[in-house]
């Protein structure tokens, strides 16, 4: 067998789960929505990483995507991965009469009846296939949940290049299947993730038999009301390495929830019975009483029903009785699955935590069983105070595209690791009245990391950590000897580490004034181990750049360190505050069901976390102890430039008024913004024109970007007049947000191409006019699908880049295609020449515009 091992090889996961559909409504819909499918990709999101097959940049959660969205990712995986690639899907599955093609239905999926049903919006499994197969992986996995899936193993069967392919579908063919009530994931998932999530190697074959075998043994049965059975396809000789975990001792299988059947109950009716029998006449043959019941197999089933209760009920044995001789020994329940939710630059320490408390001695029974399972994923660090503060209803059940934290955040979280408790106080300071969640922080920190200033060494002072001094002063001190040294931050609004050393900037000094101290082309890195990965891009840029980060990752490092990056120094403020890693109890109103056993989970694993299990782990990635003394946790290995006895403010004495305040000043630093939005208007835009990932829809869920002081205006790009390449659509200056959506919402599709070349040009002479004055942010977005690039190559696109080049207006290229931003592509370099930013189908657009936007204007959502 050739048992393919993937570790060390450039992986790549795609998790695809549609659990929303545009079209439910009959003739045309599809058969509803599936909220079960939000809890798988959460799910596998979280345990592909802990395989240490995956890592944490090689998997990409794809939600509700559109058949466009859906191909696009499927392309970049497929270029990207050259080792394994897994694709995960879960949603509608549908098939034709013949029954010899699977449709996978995405968001926008539609059926039309006939004499032979077509379905738009709906990938072909044969098509998927051909394009994984296009790529340059070594073996590709496909695991689909849905509908008939069981009918791609005969797609599979007639593929030309099987040999790589290995195919695990949750059902078998023709049959239809329960997703469950939505509360946790779909029953085939939920088996999945539970032999995935286990100690030691996880292979595909094993992984298959198992799947099989669990559902059958549970009783789980497909619509039809046949036996559910798992289906996998691979070659004889095939094997692939899907996890590999380090081993922390023994552990039965993985549990698994036993199902709720709709019409005769849990572990009841024929085949439950037939199965306790099974089990009981075992035992009584041991016991030499099976007697009473001769062969088995030699009596009609009725029969061996009537005579098994009747023997059972002269046992004194009810329906418990059966089910416990059916199970055998006693085995583990399910685990409850605490949500953990963290501040981005500790993620990855948090997760490295939650890895040691699963298989810890704390987290496990006196049977072998975990106690519970944690989920740990981390965001924005304002979007999750604002969410917390007056989205809480929207998390629970979202009602506006806009506004939707479970997409833009997570699901909702149990407990909340901020890197300051001052956070949790910001929420509870501004929180609604009608909010339905409820926070309970503990009052000591779990670890401390003091905020520094990281030096290339040849520009740091000799013998000195920069005690004594302010930010503001140490940054001056280092201009004063390196002329041309430069300072980084990352985005305030993404991290509280970044937002802190924003604070110290703002000492006595006016937010204007010091963020000219840290301006620097293009966003800022949301995370200061972005920041720190970026640097060695430009050598010049590493050797002459300071950048203010958290001190523990000069000692633990980053993913990306490579030999090429100057060592740094830590120079440390004295009026900055560090960082302290805060555990906030999360309660939300409704959540009833099992809140005691979730609060003694919550309980026990904050309980190791502030115990030595959890300090031990903060040490090893460069913490300090909490409290008046800020020790190295780990002495024996400070780290380079570390000193052992810093200087600088304990985050418990910042206010959370302040970091309120310092993060209005971070948006508000140059004043009200300026932005100039186009959008590609012409025909080729169809396709990518309705709904909240198509052009418009882009534009409005950005406004939350901008504030009422902010001056925008939108046009429209179309037509090949070279004097009138747009039309105005939303005349610039102040604007109602609520108004502006809706001429927005009203803009059409015209019957003309574009000129991208002269409206560029326009846009960026018609904002060098505004704002030459003073130093109000400006931005020109520009949303368009790349199809008249043709007019934006040789002379023309040189045009445009020394424009930008010389107006300095940042550029925010958005591209409704995958790849639109690949390295010397028309958008990158236009984007790149301004100091802005390009965005194209393969990142979270929306997101990613919005953050764009809101760093030029004065909005808050």
């Amino acid at each position: 067998m050739s048992d393919f091992d993937p570790r060390g090889k450039a992986n790549r996961a795609l998790l695809v789960g549609v659990s929303e559909y545009d079209t439910t409504v009959p003739p045309f819909g599809v058969p509803g929505d599936l909220p079960a499918v939000k809890h798988n990709l959460n799910l596998l999101r979280d345990v592909l990483p802990r395989g240490r097959v995956f890592g944490d940049h090689e998997v990409r959660v794809l939600r509700s995507p559109t058949l466009d969205d859906f191909d696009r990712a499927l392309r970049t995986a497929a270029q990207e991965a050259e080792g394994l690639l897994l694709v995960y899907f879960a949603g509608h599955g549908a098939i034709t009469a013949a029954g010899d093609e699977l449709f996978l239905q995405m968001r926008n999926a539609s059926v039309v009846a006939g004499g032979q049903a077509v379905f738009p919006g709906a990938e072909m499994v044969t098509t998927m296939l051909t394009m994984l197969a296009a790529g340059r992986a070594e073996r590709i996995v496909v695991v689909l949940d849905c509908c008939f899936a069981g009918n791609a193993g005969w797609i599979w069967e007639n593929f030309r290049d099987k040999r790589r392919v290995l195919l695990q579908l949750s059902v078998q063919a023709n049959h239809r299947i329960d997703a469950g009530d939505g509360t946790g994931p779909t029953p085939f998932t939920e088996r999945l993730v539970r032999l995935l999530d286990r100690d030691g190697e996880v292979r595909f074959v094993e992984l298959s038999r198992r799947l099989r075998e669990l559902m059958r043994e549970d009783g789980y049965r497909t619509v039809r009301g046949d036996p559910w059975e798992p289906r996998g396809r691979w070659e004889p000789e095939e094997d692939v390495l899907l996890s590999a975990r380090p081993v922390r001792g023994e552990r039965p299988d993985p549990p698994v929830r036993r199902p709720v059947r709709r019409t005769v109950g849990p572990e009841r009716g024929p085949s439950a019975i037939r199965r306790a029998g099974v089990a009981l006449l075992g035992s009584l043959r041991a016991s030499g009483v099976a007697g009473w019941f001769g062969r088995w197999g030699a009596l009609p089933r009725t029969a061996t029903r009537i005579t098994l209760v009747l023997a059972l009920a002269a046992l004194g044995l009810g329906s418990y009785g059966i089910y416990n001789l059916a199970a055998g020994s006693p085995s583990c329940g399910p685990p409850l699955e605490l949500r953990v939710l963290t501040d981005p630059d500790l993620e990855s320490t948090v997760r490295s935590a939650a890895d040691a408390y699963l298989t810890s001695d704390a987290n496990t029974t006196g049977d072998g069983c975990r106690r519970s399972g944690i989920t740990v994923y981390s965001a924005g660090s304002a979007d999750v105070v604002t969410a917390l503060q007056r989205q809480s209803d929207a998390w629970q059940e979202p009602k506006r595209d806009d506004i939707d934290p479970q997409r833009d955040i997570g699901p909702q979280p149990d407990i909340w690791i901020p890197a300051s408790v001052a956070d949790a106080n910001r929420v509870t300071a501004h929180q609604d009245i009608d909010s339905v969640v409820a926070l309970t922080p503990d009052g000591e920190p779990l670890a401390y990391s003091p905020l520094v200033l990281a030096v290339p060494k040849s520009l740091a002072a000799e013998g000195s950590s920069g005690s004594g001094l302010r930010l503001n002063e140490l940054i001056t001190v280092l201009r004063g000897r390196a002329p041309n040294a430069e300072v980084s931050r990352p985005d305030p609004e993404f991290t509280d580490a970044a937002l802190l050393a924003t604070m110290g900037l703002y000492h006595n000094s006016d937010a204007g004034s010091a963020e000219g101290l840290v301006r620097s082309p293009g966003p800022p890195a949301p995370t200061a181990a972005d920041l720190l990965c970026t640097l060695p891009d430009d050598s010049t840029v590493d050797r002459t750049t300071a950048a203010l980060v958290p001190e523990f990752l000069l000692k633990s490092g980053v993913g990306c360190d490579r030999a090429t990056r100057v060592p740094r120094v830590a120079e440390y403020p004295d009026d900055t505050a560090g960082i302290e890693p805060a555990f906030v109890r999360v309660g939300w109103q409704g959540a009833d069901r099992d809140r005691e056993a979730r609060d003694t989970a919550a309980e026990d694993f904050h309980r190791w976390l502030a115990g030595s299990g959890g300090r031990a782990v903060f040490a090893a990635d460069g913490f300090r102890s909490a409290g008046g003394d800020r020790d190295l946790l780990d002495p024996r290995s400070p780290g380079t430039g570390v000193d052992p006895t810093p200087p600088g403010l304990p985050t418990s004495d910042v206010e959370h008024q302040a970091m309120d305040t310092a993060l209005k000043g971070y948006r508000d630093a140059d004043g009200p913004g300026r932005v100039l939005f186009l959008i590609d208007d012409s025909g080729s835009m169809g396709a990518l024109w309705n709904g909240p990932s198509g052009g418009p829809g882009l534009v409005q869920q950005s406004l939350g970007g901008l504030g009422d002081d902010d001056r925008y205006g939108v046009w429209g790009v179309s037509g090949l007049d070279a004097h009138a390449p747009y039309k105005t659509v939303l005349p610039f200056g102040p604007q109602k947000r609520d108004l502006a959506e809706k001429v927005i919402g009203r803009i059409g599709i015209q019957d003309a191409q574009a000129d991208p070349h002269a409206a560029l040009l326009a846009a960026l002479d018609y904002m060098a006019a505004r704002g030459a004055d003073d130093d109000q942010p400006r931005l020109i977005v520009y949303v368009t699908d790349d199809e008249d690039d043709n007019r934006l190559t040789g002379a023309k696109l040189d045009a445009v880049l020394t424009k930008a080049r010389s107006v300095k207006v940042p550029v925010a290229m958005v591209s409704l295609v995958g790849g639109g931003c690949d390295k010397g592509k028309p958008d990158e370099r236009i984007s790149g020449a301004s100091g802005g930013r390009c965005l194209d189908a393969d990142t979270d657009l929306g997101a990613g515009l919005h953050d764009e936007v809101a760093r030029t204007g004065t909005g808050e959502d």
